[in-house]
């Protein structure tokens, strides 16, 4: 991405040495000689940072910088100061510039200064389009996801929400499974009446009979009044069967009834209770191996499996991983009361790299610890919990202390060379030069 900069400043030579100067560090830059046009040039909109000078004959360069702040809030703006007007670019700090710089300009620190605004910029051009690309990616409740994975969820969940067909969702723990579930039943004519989830593996035996189907007055200890079962609560709707590869044989009979003849009793009850639920279950497990061994019966797996929904591990939809971090980080951010825009490009880097063996349950946990422990607007990689550090450390480059500029130029390209298999266009894009100065400096590896 190229900048767009520009200048404005009544002293001709200022504007263009600047001009000069930002051209040479490989911006494009536009100059203008008062306000009034500065402005014009602001409006035509793709100006990424605006340089004014405070002291201008007509509209000054503080009137262009409120008129930046309330009509383009987040572009960056630096103001120019004589020595004796300090006092002034204070005063346009707080009213929202980025940074001042004062008269005569230090080149080295003017460059400095530029980079660091352009950063910040950049950040907030990437979430905008973040927050795009997140409305646009929520069209099922709270799934976030653009990645051809999820995209093909997307279209089985609207192929068979408007049917009556049971659902198994599988996939790893924490990848959104009752997401999953939650838009199928908000998707389909049953939308209007209940949705009941029952955590399989939360309950004994004994209790999650009884939490199904429900129990009788005197049916067993402590049964002391009639109790509705889950079915029952559930009747014109949906039931979501939660991990339901941990439930023993004798309770998977008794769904499978539910599922064959829409039929059941209660605990300690004779009276035959009829229902229209519509189920769907999911789990972690493989069953057609809980088969194998015995631990899960072949029919009501079958009744179940009428439509199979995978949700895949986050590790292989890294696409989705951006706009989940901007999701979290905006949740967490407003829940706890802070003001959290970003997240830099080294933190970025290593959520994108971690391998997320707890899927999207672990990145959220990842990003409120992360949102909690930042001390200003940016999240940075000494934020992130010290997991995430660790494996980002351990796929870092080392370079050992004290080498020269030149050896570590070296180790740099070498090693990026090796990662990308000796892929020399890769490699060149990469680090950011061109494949003619990479053959040259491979050249020179050689030939030393």
């Amino acid at each position: 991405m190229k900048f767009k900069i520009l200048i404005i400043d009544d002293e001709k030579n200022i504007r263009e040495g600047l001009a000069t100067a930002l051209e040479m560090d490989g911006y494009n830059t536009v100059v203008a000689e008062n306000g009034e046009k500065g402005l014009e040039c602001v409006n035509k909109g793709d100006i990424d940072l605006v340089i004014t000078d405070l002291r201008m004959p007509g509209i000054s360069g503080e009137e262009v910088l409120q008129k930046i702040t309330s009509e383009i809030p987040g572009l960056p703006v630096i103001v120019l100061t004589g020595h004796g007007s300090i006092d002034s670019a204070v005063s346009a700090m707080h009213s929202g510039a980025y940074d001042f710089l004062t008269k005569p300009l230090n080149l080295e620190h003017l460059s400095l200064v530029v980079k660091r605004a352009l950063k910040n910029r950049e950040l907030q051009i990437q979430n905008k389009q973040l927050q795009e690309e997140i409305s646009k990616s929520k069209p099922f409740e709270s799934i976030i996801g653009k990645s051809a994975e999820m995209q093909k969820i997307y279209q089985m969940i609207q192929k068979v929400a408007g049917s009556k067909a049971s659902v198994l969702i599988t996939g790893e723990s924490g990848v959104g499974k009752e997401l999953v579930a939650h838009a199928i039943h908000n998707l389909s004519p049953r939308k209007n009446n209940p949705l009941v989830i029952v955590n399989c593996s939360a309950l004994s035996e004994s209790l999650l009979e009884s939490e199904l189907f429900g129990h009788e007055k005197g049916a067993f200890t402590g049964a002391a009044a009639r109790k509705r079962g889950r079915f029952e609560l559930a009747n014109g709707g949906t039931i979501f069967l939660d991990e339901i590869g941990e439930i023993n044989q004798s309770i998977q009979v008794k769904i499978l009834r539910v599922l064959q003849d829409k039929r059941f009793e209660r605990v300690g009850g004779e009276e035959t209770l009829e229902v229209d639920v519509r189920v769907i279950a999911a789990t972690n497990r493989d069953l057609e191996e809980e088969i194998k061994k015995g631990n899960f019966r072949e029919d009501l797996f079958y009744r179940l499996n009428v439509v199979h929904i995978h949700v895949p591990p986050l590790r292989d939809r890294k696409d989705d991983i951006p706009l989940l971090i901007n999701e979290f980080m905006q949740e967490f951010a407003k829940e706890n009361g802070k003001d959290i825009k970003n997240i830099d490009n080294h933190a970025r880097a290593a959520l994108y790299k971690y391998s997320w063996p707890g899927n999207i349950r672990q990145l959220k946990n990842c990003m409120e610890s992360a949102v909690v422990m930042c001390s200003s607007d940016t999240i940075t990689l000494n934020d992130l919990p010290p997991t995430i550090k660790s494996e980002s450390s351990a796929n870092s480059m080392q370079i050992p202390f004290g080498v020269t500029l030149e050896e570590a130029e070296k180790i740099i390209i070498q090693q990026t060379l090796a990662q990308n298999q000796g892929n020399k266009s890769k490699t060149a894009e990469v680090l950011g030069i061109g494949r003619k100065t990479l053959h040259r400096k491979l050249d020179e590896y050689e030939e030393n």
